[in-house]
């Protein structure tokens, strides 16, 4: 090999171990010097460069995906923050319906109560607008199948009106919030008859 020859490629490996820390072309010269030959000290140094190499490269998937864990958590409760007061607030709701349910026709035009009713129905449709505002729905039932999911059955009403599994009655209404249920509708399902 000229001198020109062994001048280049000195220069190469040079240029390859900029940037390598002092330490590590110690640890490789000695071992050149043993005669282990600054080629094989020079490939391990890039073994270790690549492996730490995918290690960043893992650390920064591993980053993204616990951030972007948090940001689906952080929405998730903003979305549902309210579900534990809302199912305290069924109650309410369901009371002030079985309140309007109970009057009967005559106290509704009794001049006297008039004012009455009419504060508990404007209640009433208050709250039903407060839920439609936080992403609160009712489940329909009455004349639909069985869904497992939104609807627990209480009983079974023997019918030849309807088909098996259909749900006739409704005992007390269930809630959606957004896609997720707050509370399931207590139902009666038709059976065929005995």
């Amino acid at each position: 090999m000229s001198d020109d020859e062994k001048r280049t490629q000195d220069q190469a490996v040079e240029k390859e171990l900029e940037g390598v820390p002092g330490h590590m072309l110690d640890q490789a010269g000695d071992e050149a010097a043993d005669g282990a030959g600054l080629a094989e000290a020079l490939a391990a140094l890039r073994a270790d460069l690549e492996a730490a190499r995918q290690e960043v490269l893992y650390a920064k998937a591993d980053t993204q995906n616990v951030r972007r864990r948090l940001e689906k958590d952080i929405q998730d409760a903003r979305a549902y923050a309210a579900t534990g007061f809302a199912r305290d607030i069924l109650s309410v709701s369901d009371n002030l319906t079985r309140a309007l349910d109970a009057l009967p026709a005559e106290v509704r035009e009794d001049d006297k109560l008039k004012g009455f009713v009419i504060g508990i129905e404007a209640t009433q449709r208050e709250i039903e607008k407060v839920f439609g505002q936080h992403g609160i729905t009712r489940i329909a039932s009455v004349g639909l199948p069985l869904d497992p999911n939104q609807h627990q059955a209480m009983l079974e009403i023997p019918t030849s009106e309807h088909d098996p599994g259909t749900v006739v009655q409704e005992m007390q209404a269930g809630y959606m919030i957004r896609d997720r249920l707050l509370r399931p509708a207590m139902v009666g399902v038709a059976k065929k008859p005995d």
